[in-house]
């Protein structure tokens, strides 16, 4: 590749100026699709919803009447009922990510700038946490509540949600895992120096969280109990794709949602600093791409993959960022696509 003296002059400018700093980092070779990676067509037996109606919402819950929530990246809280009516019900001021209802009936969500929020039943937004020693969260991303109603959330990354694609060329580990006492107003430190943490999901018992870290495609346990309490170890690795939210069923099995497979264009730039650095300052349409594909997986708390659900190509689901079941149905969606999948387990 040639570079004019211009070109090579700003570059140089900006390598003096910008405190970016990737680091070389080795992939380990990707799975191969076989066995329970063999590619399936399961994903494209899901019911769409609200096509065209609703713009990318990243996570989804599901009220005991069957209306489904998610939030929007225009900042609005949706509700789409069994009937299929599409209701703006708030409005974050962000980008809403996580969200879940607590025990009160409040819609608990994970905003990407404005922190951790609460929705009550009126329609009122109250701000639950938005920094912690005095330094705000950066990028507000994914949460589970604890039965005694303690608010587990992560915070992905230094840079801000419509940036995240420097943490995957920086290759550092930004993020951080906090929980937050409703009843004290305390929020404290959990974990960090995790590769983006991502969606986060309580055991059943509630003895660990697990913790998509993203961009070094793996899920890790934090141990909250017993002996093993306040470490960290690795529960699965090497995944197929890049991880996003993770969710738990009844039986205390989890639902990883994979965003694209991987990318073996980034996986090949990953070993080289000098590369990476070049990439960051390049228009992002010329940054490696995300595939169109649709993936799921079903895991034990011991990281064994149980089953996988695939649309190869995207045209029916794509770019899944959460899979939610309730009731032997799964509830999936999307960070960027403009709709929500309904799949009926077998």
């Amino acid at each position: 590749m040639k570079y004019s003296l211009t070109n090579l002059l700003v570059f140089s400018f900006f390598v003096s100026c910008r405190t970016f700093a990737p680091v070389a980092y080795e992939p380990p070779a990707k799975p191969e699709s076989v066995g329970i990676y063999a590619p399936n067509t399961e994903l494209q037996k899901s019911i769409l919803l609200a096509i065209g109606k609703v713009k990318g919402l990243e996570s989804l819950e599901v009220d005991a009447d069957g209306n489904i929530y998610g939030g929007d990246k225009d900042g609005r809280i949706i509700r789409i009922t069994l009937k299929g009516e599409i209701k703006p019900i708030a409005y974050t001021e962000g980008r809403p990510l996580g969200i879940q209802f607590d025990n009160q009936g409040n819609l608990i969500i994970a905003d990407a700038y404005r922190g951790l929020l609460s929705l009550d039943k009126s329609g009122k937004i109250t701000v639950l946490v938005s920094e912690y020693k005095g330094k705000p969260f950066k990028f507000t991303d994914d949460l589970d509540i604890a039965k005694d109603g303690k608010i587990y959330f992560s915070d992905a990354s230094i840079y801000e949600q419509k940036e995240y694609l420097y943490d995957l060329l920086e290759a550092r580990p930004y993020g951080r895992v906090f929980v937050y006492d409703p009843k004290t107003k305390e929020t404290l430190l959990l974990a960090d120096e995790l590769y983006f943490a991502n969606g986060i999901a309580l055991s059943k018992t509630e003895d660990f969280l697990l913790v998509n870290e993203t961009y070094r495609y793996r899920v890790t346990k934090l141990w909250l109990k017993g002996p093993k309490k306040g470490t960290k170890e690795t529960v699965i690795e090497n995944l197929p794709g890049f991880p996003d939210n993770i969710t738990r069923n009844e039986n205390g099995e989890f639902w990883v949602a994979l965003f694209t497979v991987r990318n073996d264009r980034m996986d090949n730039m990953h070993p080289s600093p000098v590369v990476k650095r070049m990439i960051s300052f390049l228009p992002k349409f010329l940054w490696p791409k995300p595939e169109p594909f649709g993936y799921a997986m079903k895991i034990d708390g011991n990281g064994k993959v149980l089953m996988t659900l695939q649309d190869p190509g995207g045209e029916h689901l794509k770019e899944v960022t959460s899979v939610l079941e309730k009731k032997r149905q799964l509830y999936i969606g999307s960070l960027y696509n403009d709709r929500v999948g309904i799949y009926v387990l077998p």
